[in-house]
């Protein structure tokens, strides 16, 4: 029973983002390009705009002091 349950709440919460994005969404390819990009670390509704844009890198941060300057 809570397979069922995790399948049903997943797929309320794909129709709701598929609902609120701009772009006009069917269900299989947003559960596709999810599965792809699960582990990029984006803002979710930007991404659900306009899934096709680049995201803005962080800025780079010195981990390591300058030896040679």
């Amino acid at each position: 029973m809570i397979e069922i349950w995790t399948a049903l709440i997943s797929i309320l919460l794909l129709k709701v983002m598929k609902a609120a994005a701009k772009l006009g969404w069917h269900l299989s390819n947003l559960v596709t390009f999810i599965r792809l990009n699960i582990f990029i670390k984006v803002e979710l509704q930007k991404w659900i705009d306009s899934p096709f844009m680049e995201p803005d890198k962080p800025p780079q941060k010195k981990v390591q002091g300058d030896l040679f300057s």
